[in-house]
C-alpha cells in the first residue's frame, strides 16, 4: 500500500492536545487519506464507585480535528 504524503504529522506521539470535545494524549499516528490520522486516548476523568478497566474514550481523529497542543501544570 503505497500513500502520497509529502507532509511530515505535526503532532507526534505521547504529547497532550485539545479538540472539539475535551483533552487526550495522542498514542499512534498514520497517513491517511493524504492527511494523517491519529489515536488519542482521551483524559480520564474521576474515577466511579464501580471502578475501572481501562481507558475510557479512544478516538481516531485527523490532523484538522486537533485545535493544538496543552501544557499540563500541576498546582
Amino acid at each position: 500500500m503505497r500513500t502520497d504524503i509529502k507532509t511530515h504529522p505535526k503532532w507526534g506521539n505521547d504529547l497532550n492536545v485539545r479538540f472539539f470535545g475535551g483533552v487526550g494524549k495522542i498514542k499512534s499516528f498514520r497517513p491517511e487519506s493524504n492527511t494523517w490520522a491519529y489515536l488519542i486516548e482521551m483524559e480520564m476523568g474521576t474515577e466511579p464507585d464501580f471502578g475501572r478497566i481501562g481507558a475510557e474514550t479512544t478516538i481516531l481523529l485527523h490532523e484538522d480535528d486537533i485545535l493544538g497542543a496543552t501544557c499540563f501544570v500541576d498546582r
